[in-house]
């Protein structure tokens, strides 16, 4: 800028020039928005884990009545000693044959000539009160094996009907089906299959 004070043409003593201000706010606000643009461009692309809870197993179709340390099929002793042994000091479990009680075929009523059996056994349970049943039941092996699983549950459920209708507590017995499983006798003949519709008195506590 020409000097107002300098009329000879002289050359100016000083030349004053305005330094422009640079703006910081605003370029530190562009360095932070090129950094969040280089942080997303370096998530793409990426899938995040995703933990996922594991779907619980559905329960199995089929309830076999095993029990660990019990007697086998082969080894059975009757009910009617089922007092003896509560009466001793052997461990539980313990497996007991019902030595009258077999079903019809396709049948879990119990019969007229069952109810002593399960009198005798209801009585004992009495004298017992800390003792704990299973009861298993089985089918012979006609008919499908998941239908003979369902008719051995029926056929456990119709024995504990019959040990809580004289007296003993339902929280005390549980019931499985051992289905077609574990046959005691052939299944070739008639009298075999009869035996094959079995009832078990397990002892799981006492």
């Amino acid at each position: 800028m020409a000097d107002p004070h300098n009329k000879d043409g002289a050359p100016p003593r000083s030349i004053h020039i305005e330094k422009k201000k640079v703006n910081w706010l605003a370029w530190i606000a562009l360095a932070a928005g090129i950094l969040a643009l280089l942080f997303a461009l370096s998530r793409c692309g990426h899938d995040e884990t995703v933990a996922v809870a594991p779907t619980p197993s559905s329960s199995p179709t089929e309830v076999v009545a095993t029990t660990p340390g019990a007697s086998s099929a082969t080894a059975l002793s009757g009910t009617s000693g089922l007092g003896g042994y509560l009466s001793g000091i052997e461990a539980a479990p313990r497996t007991f044959q019902f030595e009258q009680l077999t079903f019809d075929t396709a049948k879990s009523t119990l019969r007229a000539g069952d109810a002593q059996e399960v009198a005798t056994i209801a009585t004992v349970l009495k004298q017992y009160a800390n003792t704990r049943v299973r009861i298993a039941g089985y089918a012979d092996a006609r008919g499908p094996a998941v239908a003979n699983v369902a008719l051995g549950k029926a056929r456990a459920d119709a024995v504990k009907a019959g040990l809580v209708a004289q007296g003993i507590d339902a929280a005390r017995i549980e019931t499985v089906s051992g289905g077609e499983t574990d046959p005691v006798d052939t299944n070739a003949t008639t009298a075999g299959q009869a035996e094959n519709r079995r009832t078990e008195l397990v002892v799981t506590s006492r």
